[in-house]
């Protein structure tokens, strides 16, 4: 792998940080005490960010969208973790790799709109019952006489539901078979339930979904019939690396900066604290471990552009990047100590956040049994790509 960022990359990296750092995150503090942000804010983030060429940046350039390759993309959502999801979600968009399949009228109908940002769309796996466990989901689709589908069931845990136009949703068309159809809101039937309240994440909705009876036409069903399964792990494994893995680097060098800027100010007994052993050996540990974390999401995206499966990979990522955000954030409130744990300064808030980086998107366990799986059936070949 060559590490050297080309000066297209770097220019690319610099304009995403200073829209991130003039643009939102002076809203973070009102998210922070409002729960929200009023749409007219909302839409003049999402105008310039657009404006820019920022938006929808994972989308291929034919199409109106930025054309990134995965290692370029992963770049980029490594800034995205110095501000909130919320914040990222106005202004960067969160078009879902699976639009790609759509054809004919879908095209303009779904994908072209969710590109341009007149569409927002979410997508819709989790159930009560099925969490990590996607094949464990229960919400139907049944084809009736005329040909159209009819879908029953609910979700769940919806991130962005509340903002969002149309729903990618996975629902069982046979006893073995999974499809995934777009769901366009306002359809009879189908009601949008309550914002399930997070830890963190504020202002982000995580709404339930409730589908009764809701006839879909033809045309609603994404990619070919029995293929839900391969396009939302397909959507599952991008999120990982790109959302949590490369998220949560940047988020953890983000409480890092600020975690060492302290320790070099805060003065005790004579001395800044940044030279007490133990607080050097905790921001030590933090670098250490943020830059492995780095390396392990480069190489999953460089496996990804050239071809290579990389989804043990990715659960690797998944859990160690993870894993190291939450271990940074919380050597960050002891050193900051009483400041720390006060909501005067924002490290309490990256704290909330960061805990549930182990649990979305399949928890640090399942990774580890997913990653114990493959080791006893691939060896040496699962940790040596070069195998």
């Amino acid at each position: 792998m060559d590490f050297a960022l080309d000066d297209e990359q770097k220019m690319m990296i610099d304009t995403v940080r200073r829209f991130i750092r003039e643009e939102l995150q002076p809203l973070e503090e009102r998210l922070e005490q409002d729960g929200e942000l009023d749409r007219d804010t909302a839409m003049a983030v999402f105008e310039k960010s657009r404006s820019l060429g920022l938006y929808a940046m994972n989308m291929p350039a034919e199409l109106g969208g930025g054309g990134l390759s995965t290692l370029d993309r992963i770049l980029c959502e490594e800034q995205f973790g110095h501000t909130s999801d919320y914040l990222i979600r106005r202004a960067f968009g969160n078009v879902y790799e699976p639009l790609l399949e759509c054809r004919g009228e879908q095209i303009e109908r779904w994908l072209r709109p969710a590109i341009d940002g007149r569409r927002t769309c979410a997508i819709a796996i989790t159930e009560p019952g099925a969490g990590s466990d996607a094949q464990g989901i229960r919400t139907t689709a049944r084809r009736d006489a005329s040909g159209r589908w009819v879908l029953n069931g609910s979700k769940h845990f919806i991130s962005d539901g509340l903002w969002s136009d149309f729903f990618l949703v996975s629902a069982r068309t046979g006893e073995r078979e999974i499809s995934m159809f777009m769901v366009d809101k306002g359809l009879p039937g189908f009601t949008v339930g309550k914002d399930q309240k997070m830890m963190g994440l504020r202002g982000t909705p995580h709404v339930e979904l409730f589908f009764d009876q809701v006839v879909l036409e033809p045309l609603a069903l994404l990619g070919a019939e029995g293929q839900g399964f391969k396009l939302a792990m397909g959507a599952l494994n991008v999120v990982r690396l790109a959302q949590v893995g490369a998220r949560a680097v940047g988020k953890a060098s983000h409480v890092l900066e600020q975690a060492s800027a302290y320790a070099q100010d805060r003065q005790q007994f004579g001395s800044k604290i940044a030279d007490f052993q133990m607080v050097g050996q905790m921001l030590a540990d933090s670098v250490i471990e943020i830059n492995a974390a780095r390396l392990m999401v480069w190489q999953a995206a460089w496996m990804i552009d050239r071809g290579i499966d990389a989804r043990d990979t990715i659960a690797m990522v998944k859990v160690h990047a993870a894993e190291t955000l939450g271990r940074v954030v919380d050597r960050a409130v002891q050193v900051f100590g009483g400041m720390g744990y006060c909501k005067e300064l924002p490290i309490e808030r990256y704290f909330r956040d960061a805990r549930i980086y182990r649990i979305f998107d399949g928890t640090s366990e399942i990774h580890r049994s997913v990653i114990a799986r493959s080791l006893g059936k691939k060896g040496a070949a699962l940790y040596d790509v070069h195998r």
